[in-house]
């Protein structure tokens, strides 16, 4: 951490430079604590930018239920012995970039030598109790709005396939992935949001499905109105679907009904897995202008993409149309 400069910050009650085995921090009163923790394999190949799309990721959990991130720690796996150390460093160095974004204190973390890289944060986050979103919060006529482009899985697909032109897909992939859901968590917290998540391996079809599940209420996806990063449909025309999205459409397959005038291209869109993908608003009706305001001020994207209906649904059930 010293190699990275990394300021002590007041919350931190233990010094970073001090080899403790654990850290310290004060607490605000009456707040309740989130919790969550996720790491994984590059997908982009310049490591300054996996490590700012990692820990964009792993901070997205806590905004998606309406808190803020307070505290992180580095998670790394890493071929040391094989492998130039200055590649971790821009690794953490690009993970500390989007900490500190978040206002979040970088409190440590653990590393462990292994043959494939993969890094993470384990983030705490703050919420008001009784305040914040989660699966279950869905009411029948809130809209759905998506907050960034689907097709992150795709375009990861074709990077690892070393296609041609692929340092502009890592491009469009950094863009899109990169960005922090800040914007969403403040919208959250602002219009006190019930039903919210952050669209990452399950795809926007299979998150929409969690929360329908957990609020036993179906959900409807236009599918056309699902906007996507330019090149992932021609790419996924061209085959380089993830093996993950085929996995999601066969397993929510028994949830979901699919119109038949629905292009298979668009549900694959809807099912693609994505790495630190947007947030999914669950926004009551006369809530939506101002969420989309808010959004569109802090120049992220607000589309909406579908709406609860008033349809029981006891095991979630997801209507494409």
């Amino acid at each position: 951490m010293r190699e990275l400069d990394v300021p002590e910050d007041p919350r931190l009650l233990t010094g970073s430079g001090d080899n403790e085995d654990a850290a310290v921090l004060s607490f605000p009163q009456g707040k309740a604590l989130v919790q969550t923790v996720d790491f994984f394999t590059p997908v982009v190949n310049d490591p300054f930018r996996f490590g700012q799309i990692a820990a964009a990721n792993a901070l997205s959990d806590v905004y998606a239920m309406g808190g803020e991130p307070y505290a992180a720690m580095n998670i790394v796996c890493f071929p040391a012995k094989c492998m130039p150390l200055d590649i971790l460093k821009e690794i953490l160095r690009g993970g500390l970039t989007k900490i500190r974004e978040a206002g979040a204190a970088l409190a440590g973390g653990h590393s462990v030598d292994d043959n494939e890289i993969k890094y993470g944060l384990s983030v705490s986050g703050l919420v008001e109790p009784g305040r914040f979103a989660s699966n279950r919060g869905l009411s029948p006529g809130d809209s759905l709005l998506l907050t960034k482009p689907v097709g992150l899985g795709i375009l990861a697909t074709a990077v690892k396939a070393n296609l041609p032109g692929c340092a502009a897909l890592e491009e469009s992939i950094w863009r899109v992935a990169a960005r922090l859901n800040s914007g969403p968590g403040r919208v959250v917290r602002a219009l006190s949001l019930k039903a919210a998540t952050d669209v990452t391996g399950f795809g926007l079809g299979g998150h929409s499905l969690e929360m329908s599940k957990a609020s036993g209420l179906a959900v409807e996806i236009e599918a056309s109105a699902v906007p996507v990063i330019e090149e992932a449909r021609e790419l996924a025309r061209m085959g380089f679907v993830p093996a993950g999205s085929h996995a999601n459409r066969r397993y929510f397959a028994s949830n979901t009904v699919i119109s038949p005038d629905v292009d298979p291209i668009a549900v694959d869109m809807v099912f693609d897995a994505q790495t630190s993908g947007g947030m999914v608003l669950a926004v009551p009706p006369h809530l939506e202008d101002t969420a989309r305001t808010m959004l569109e001020e802090a120049s992220d994207l607000c589309v909406r993409v579908g709406r609860v209906l008033d349809e029981p649904a006891p095991n979630g059930l997801l209507r494409l149309i």
